[in-house]
This record gives structure tokens, sequence and C-alpha cells, in this order.
């Protein structure tokens, strides 16, 4: 806590890392909110000081310190040359300004207080609310009801009921390179819910779980109480319209909730034209009213909420809780998000996220790196490409007539761009992408200048493309053509020559393919992303890729994918230079904290997000500090031999010969006979674990596993993890009862897999922790490649290491700190971990284990003496279990398998 406040009082980069189960959560809210406390303290005794000459009459007396010259020095001057009158009465401006300025804070402060304790005290307020909005609703179905009435003696016709609705899919006129200043969701009115934003604390995490959690820790803590916090959340964690919510796809909530927002402006105007004989009605959101949102602001603001009581109180006051939450924003002062809505710069300014001089916590932030180049990137499918150029080719054929010239414009560009994406893929826009055989497979990387030269589009700006794209909202417009004309929007149109020919195509590639083990001819693949289309529109897919190719040429690559046909090709934006995003949220706020339970190595994160950045390296601190658990808790060993005294180095020629499978089965057979309860070990892939799993069973190791632990593995469906984690918990809790030769149970997870991060293994869950090998990643990855080469041709070398060599490490080091840091997850807990690899004992790898284990860790040469030690914890363990395994159970039912 002092270290976070120290860092936050000098306005300085953190890089702090806190063991699991040491208090982090509650230290990290402690810190920054007694910072935040003594800061307003100061900042209101300063105002109070410059605004006292004045409340006492003085004004104009004092007189600045610079202005030394009396009258009797006319030709004086001010440091740029001028006058010293001028300077004086420059200053006196500035003065008297700031004075005007802390006087409508002031004013504007206490008018948000006097309203906030109104309604946290007067009860009567919110009943009125409430009966108001009864009366509102029940006016509303009245007069819902006198129109249907009306309407059925009418008897509309219903070739106009389909034009009418059909409206909404015609694009509005685009004014072109010219953005409105108007703010869709907030009305001319609206000017009561704009408040100057006030010094905050923006902490952010990866999952709304753990901001959940979070925000019951501040609900418990000394500032839960007196502290204005604010959640936020996507559309899709927050809209109470079920209509809206009904459309499932993230990217469709939000251009239907934009779409309401617009229809709700554009109402007046369509109200002016009644008199036509045909009025066009566009559906409007019923949770989207100005005096609802004030209301919920208000209760935000009063008293701490997560994301699902800020949810129910939207449904109970009929206000909408995406907007109302971010109406709270400028007043709040902890304001709590997930990762991609701060770290995304459209994001954040279409939230209303102001970080100048403002406080910004990242938490959970192990794996920020790779966040940031994700939120960045972008794929896109060639059959995505085919399909949204089939779609809006029939979408600007059927509505041509009506579509302003400035829309065809940007349609007409959108194909040529779709159709110069598939000639790069090796295809025809106009043929099945299913039946186009690619004729050079393989993977190629450009960077993005030679990628729009090679695809024939460096003439087209596609900033103005992309700008279209958003303030179009022809996505939206195109989803609901889609909707209406599923059947013959989504397949690609081909007269009788062009079906000739994809059926030629077609036997042509089953003949490349060859045919199956059984002799058969492979079926042309089916597209593996037919239920995303159905979906989604493609062209919202297509917009991210877009948009990722404005970033500057030496900051990205385009990674081209050619597979057997068209329809599986894809083309990639990926993101070399994630500072480069990160350095606008460094820049702009007062003090940056980076915190997680396990930071180490932390030479990334100063080396390609922070000196990237162009951060001082003065400014950036690094604190660490030690478990809260007794050194007897935890027994980290490096197993260097096994006990048939073969040497253990799991590297990719080794790792698959049959001694080294052997002698991992014989280690695991010799612990299952010691430690009790659960045993979890990490193998570096899923292709190595099945293989050793298949090994042991041909040579009857499996059998003698079995017969002391019951043998759980990691599926790869993230789906059918939670059951596998559920069967594992009560095989651990059904043993424990009913003692027997059974002692619990072995799961075979995989390093970088679901089990791998995010999930407790307390207690009796996981006593002992295996890590099989070095996990180092594919180098033979083309993206891993061109990162490589990046980072030798920006980064200094660092103690005589390439830089590239040192991210293999780190890489390989961060995924087996995540793995190996599931067991010990609070302060009575306890476990074994053992790296079996003699590798790790090098003083390079060695310094990159996180501190508290590092500590406390043994080399072993040996099996024997290595055996030895964990032999002895057993006792303590066996003493314990009993106590602990009901604590266990009770841990996993409520949160211990937390899926994020």
């Amino acid at each position: 806590m002092e270290a976070l406040y120290g860092a936050l009082e000098a306005g300085r980069v953190g890089i702090f890392e806190s063991p699991t189960g040491t208090g982090k959560s509650l230290s990290l809210i402690c810190g920054a909110l007694s910072w935040l406390r003594d800061f307003e303290e100061k900042k209101q005794q300063e105002e109070a000081r410059i605004l006292a000459p004045e409340a006492s009459g003085q004004e104009g007396k004092t007189q600045p310190a610079s202005a030394s010259a009396g009258p009797g020095h006319p030709e004086s001057s001010g440091a740029a040359g001028e006058p010293e009158w001028v300077t004086a009465f420059v200053q006196k401006k500035e003065e008297q300004d700031l004075v005007d300025r802390l006087k409508e804070e002031q004013i504007r402060r206490k008018k948000r207080e006097e309203r906030l304790e109104r309604i946290r005290h007067n009860v009567q307020l919110k009943y009125a609310a409430k009966r108001k909005r009864s009366e509102e609703d029940e006016t509303k179905r009245l007069l819902q009801l006198s129109k249907e009435v009306f309407s059925e003696g009418d008897g509309v016709d219903v070739l106009e009921q389909l034009d009418h609705n059909e409206e909404e899919l015609i694009l509005a006129e685009y004014e072109s390179d010219e953005e409105k200043k108007v703010v869709y969701g907030l009305e001319a009115d609206d000017d009561d819910l704009e408040e100057e934003h006030v010094t905050k604390i923006y902490y952010c995490s990866r999952t709304h779980s753990q901001l959940s959690q979070f925000v019951h820790e501040v609900q418990k803590s000394p500032f839960g109480k007196e502290t204005r916090l604010v959640s936020l959340g996507s559309r899709q964690n927050l809209c109470v319209n079920e209509e809206v919510q009904r459309l499932g796809a993230l990217q469709l909530i939000n251009d239907r909730c934009m779409e309401m927002q617009k229809n709700k402006h554009e109402k007046k105007s369509h109200e002016e034209n009644e008199g036509k004989k045909r009025r066009v009605s566009r559906t409007v959101c019923p949770f989207y009213s100005y005096e609802q949102m004030q209301f919920l602001r208000d209760e935000i603001l009063v008293e701490v909420k997560d994301i699902e009581q800020l949810v129910a109180l939207g449904r109970e006051t009929k206000a909408c809780p995406y907007f109302g939450s971010r109406y709270a924003i400028p007043a709040a002062q902890l304001v709590v998000l997930p990762y991609q809505m701060l770290l995304h710069e459209p994001t954040r300014s279409a939230a209303g996220i102001k970080l100048k001089d403002q406080v910004v916590i990242i938490d959970e932030a192990h794996n920020l790196i790779d966040t940031i180049t994700c939120i960045h990137s972008a794929e896109v499918s060639g059959s995505q490409l085919c399909c949204a150029h089939s779609q809006l080719l029939q979408y600007m054929e059927r509505y041509r007539k009506r579509l302003k010239a400035k829309n065809l414009m940007y349609i007409k560009q959108i194909l040529y761009l779709l159709e110069r994406f598939v000639a790069v893929l090796g295809g025809n826009v106009n043929q099945n992408p299913s039946c186009q055989a690619v004729s050079q497979t393989g993977t190629v990387l450009k960077s993005i200048n030679d990628f729009l030269f090679q695809s024939q589009i460096d003439n087209i700006n596609l900033f103005k493309v992309q700008r279209y794209c958003e303030k179009s909202l022809i996505s939206r417009k195109f989803f609901g053509f889609v909707e209406r004309y599923g059947g013959t929007a989504t397949a690609v149109k081909t007269n009788k020559e062009n079906q000739k020919l994809a059926g030629l195509q077609n036997f042509l590639l089953t003949l490349q393919q060859g045919p199956n083990k059984d002799g058969t001819p492979q079926s042309p693949p089916m597209e593996a992303e037919s239920d995303q289309l159905r979906t989604a529109s493609p062209l919202m897919q297509i917009e991210g890729f877009l948009s990722a190719l404005t970033n500057a040429n030496q900051d990205g690559r385009v990674i081209l994918n050619r597979q057997g046909t068209v329809g599986q090709s894809s083309l990639k934006f990926l993101l070399l230079n994630p500072a480069v995003h990160f350095a606008k949220v460094v820049e702009e706020c007062r003090a940056v904290i980076i915190a997680g339970g396990t930071m180490q190595p932390v030479a990334d994160f100063r080396e390609q997000l922070l000196s990237c950045a162009g951060m001082d390296p003065a400014r950036v601190m690094e604190f660490s500090c030690g478990h809260v658990i007794p050194p007897e808790n935890i027994l980290p060993i490096i197993l260097c031999n096994g006990p048939s005294n073969q040497q253990l180095e799991f590297t990719y020629q080794t790792r698959d010969l049959p001694q080294m499978m052997d002698e991992t089965g014989r280690i695991l057979c010799n612990l299952c006979n010691v430690v009790p309860g659960g045993v979890v070990c990490f193998f570096p892939s899923y292709e190595y674990e099945k293989q050793v799993y298949a090994h042991w069973e041909k040579m009857g190791l499996l059998a003698r596993l079995a017969a002391k632990k019951k043998i759980f593995q990691e599926p790869k469906k993230a789906s059918q993890v939670e059951q596998v984690l559920v069967e594992y918990a009560k095989c651990i809790k059904r043993c424990s009862q009913a003692g027997g030769q059974m002692t619990g149970a072995l799961l075979l997870s995989v390093v970088g897999g679901k089990m791998s991060e995010g999930i407790n293994f307390s207690d009796d869950l996981g006593r002992c922790v295996i890590m099989v090998g070095m996990p180092y990643p594919n180098i033979k990855s083309p993206e891993l490649q061109e990162k490589m080469t990046w980072l030798d041709r920006t980064m200094p070398r660092a103690a005589g290491q390439a830089p590239s060599r040192v991210l293999i490490e780190n890489l390989c080091m961060k995924a087996v700190n995540q793995s190996i840091g599931r067991a010990i997850r609070h302060q009575k807990d306890f476990a074994s971990i053992l790296l079996l690899d003699h590798r790790y004992a090098r003083p390079a790898t060695f310094n990159k284990l996180p501190q508290w284990i590092r500590e406390r860790t043994q080399v072993k040469p040996a099996f024997g003496s290595a055996f030895a030690e964990i032999r002895k914890v057993r006792t303590c363990i066996l003493d314990t279990s009993t106590k602990t395994v009901s604590h266990c159970t009770h841990l996993y039912f409520s949160q211990t398998f937390t899926l994020e």
C-alpha cells in the first residue's frame, strides 16, 4: 500500500507483483482510494487558499511577485520583452479566470453532493419516481391499445407495410469528410447530464467476473460507503432491451442500439411530415429516457453497485444501464471497466472516458501485451470476403435508385476492395469460394504498404472508407437486408456456365486432395464459419480488417494464409508494436499501475511496452512482495534426473523418446503414492499430452497410476472444461471421505490451456503441481518469426542476448509461472511444485521465476533426495486434509473453478 501510494503521488508508472492470496485487491483499493482522498483534501485546501482573498474583499490588493517594478520604471519589461503592465494584466486575467473556474467547480460540486445526499436519505423521492414511471407505462399501454384498435378498422395494406419496414434498410444521406458535431445519445436539453470530470481512478481487469469480485471487495472495505463507483461494461452485458439482446452478437447489439438512438433524434423531423402519404416509423428504445437516465445516474453514484445490481436497477427504473453508467463517469471517483474498453481508443472515446491527469490501474496484467496485440489485430476468411461481396452487390442493385451518389460511390469502393482481397488469395469473387482451389498454398507475410500495392488498392483512402462504415452504420443496414433476404443473399450468384465450372473445380479439388484412409474420395471441405455468418454480417469482420490496415507501415504485418480453397484461406493483420497504442494511455495519465499475481519476467513490459512508448526509465518503478504463507507451506523443486537416473531434458528432439516418457510416468507413479488429494500435471501441448498418454497406456504405466488416482484429461473444447473440473473435485472429495487405496485424482493439463489460467486449485484440489519440460512457443510460426525479426531490428541487445531470444525465454517462463501459480491460493494453503527439466536450474531461467517461489526453490540432481523432501510434507498434509477438504469443496461450489 505504501509503495502504491508513493507511485501515485509521484506520478510514476509502476509494475506491481503480489501473489494470489496476499490481499492484492484490498491493497489496491485502500492504497489508491487513500491517495485519492488525500489528493482531494489538498486540492480543496488549495482552492480555499486561492479564494480566501476574494472572500475577505481584498481582490486586486495582492500584487503578483513578478510585478516588482513600480511606475517609476516604465521601460522595465517582462521575460518575453513585453512591458511590465502588459505582463501584470495578463497574469491578473489568468488569476481571475482561475478564481472563476474554481467558483464554478465549487457550485457544481455542492449541487451534486446535495442532490446525492437527498437521494441517499429521502426515500420518498425514489417512490415518487417509481410512481411516475408506472403512470407513464400505463399511459403508453393505453395509447398502444387505441392504435391497435384504430388500425384494425383501417385495414392497412400489406404491401405498403412491407415497404414501410424496408425503409429502415436504406442508407441515409452521407456527408462526406465532415463529421456532424452531434453526439447521438445526448438530447439538446441534456446539459444537466454533462459534468466536469473530477480526478478519478480507472481500474480495469480481464473479465466481468473479476471486476464484480473487485466491486464486492470495495463494498466490504472502509471506503465502501463514501466512494462514488461506476461499473462499465459492453452493451451485451448491460442492455435491458430484450428485443436488442435477442440479436446475440455484440456488433449487432451495438449497431441496433446506435440505430435506435439515431431514430430518437430523427423523430421530430418525421413528425413534421405527417401529411405525407407514407410515413416512416422507426423504432426507438423505450429505456432511453432523459429523466430516467438522470435518476439512474444519481442512483449509481449514491451506492456502490456491480454489473448485476446495475442491470437489475435499470430494469426496475426502466432506464438504460449502459448509458446511465456512462453519464455517471464525470462525477465518479472510481471507474471499474474491462481491458478492451480502456486499451482501445475508439471504444474509450465512445464511452466518454477521459484519461488526462487521471490514474489507471490495470490488474491481472500478465497478458497485457498479448491483449493489446489481439485487440488491434483482425482476420477475415476468403468465404467471408466472397459472401460480403455477393450480399453487398445485391443490396446495391436492389436499392440503387434510392441510394444517394455518395453512398453508391463508397459501396463501389468497398466492393472493389473485397474483389481485390479475394484476388490476392488467388480467387474470384463471382465463384463459390469453397470450390475454388488455391494453386500456391502457404503463408506469406507482407508489410502494409506492400500488401496495398499488391492488392492494387493503394489509390483508395482507407481512412475515408473506415469513417464511412462507422458513420453510415452500413453493417447494421446490411445485416437487416441479409436477415430479410437471407436465402438469396448469402449464396454467391452464378450463372449456368459458372455452375458447371464450379462442379469441374470441385472434381479437380477432390483429385488433388486424394482419397481418405478408407479409399473413398474426400468431399470438398465445408466452411467452418457458416454458423458465424448466420449470426452476424461478414461486413462487420471486414470493417475491423480495414481499420487495422490504417496502422503505420512499420507497426504491423499482413499475413496471407493460402490453404486448399479460397474459402479456407484468410487475410490477417498482425500488430507488431503494441506500444504505439499503449503510449497514448501512459502519456495522458497522471500515473499508471500495472499489477498482477505473477508479473515475472517484467523485461517484456519494460522493453516492448514502456521503452518503445518513449517512457523515461526513471519514471518506471518495480515492486514485488513476498507471499503470506509460511516458508514450509510450499516446496518448489527443480528435478534434474528421474528415478532411473535419466537426465530430464524435454527438448523437441528428445521428448518423444520412449525412455523420456517412461521416466515421466515413473516420476508420477512415485508421487501419486505419497501425495494425497489432487495432482495437476502440465504438458507443453495437447499433442504431446496425447502422445504420452498413449505411450503410458501401452506400457502399463497408466494402469499403475489409475490404481492410486483417477485420471482426468483437459478437453480441447472450452464447453467441456467445467464438466471435467466438477468430476475432478467430486472424485477428490469422495476419496478423502471413503479412504481406501484410491487417494484422489490426477489431472493432465496443458500449458496455455483453459486450466493454466484463472482457475484456483486450492487446498486438496492441487497438493502437487508438476511441469513437464519447458513450454517454448513454436518458433516456426510465421507470426512469431516476424515478431522476432521486428524486435531484433528495433530493440537493443540485453546482456549479450538478442531481443528475439529474450522474447522466447520470457514467453516460456510467463506460461510456466502462470501454471505453477494455480496451487497456492490463500494464507493456509500448501503444496509441492516440481519442475521436470534440468534447464530450469540455469541462472538466466531460474531468475525469471516469481521471487516468492525462487527464494524457496531447491535444485535436486537426483530423484531420491527430491522424493524424500516430498515425503516430509506428507504428514502435514494428511493431518490437515480432513479439515481442508470440506473447505475445498465449499470453495469449488462457490468460486474455485471460475472460468475466465
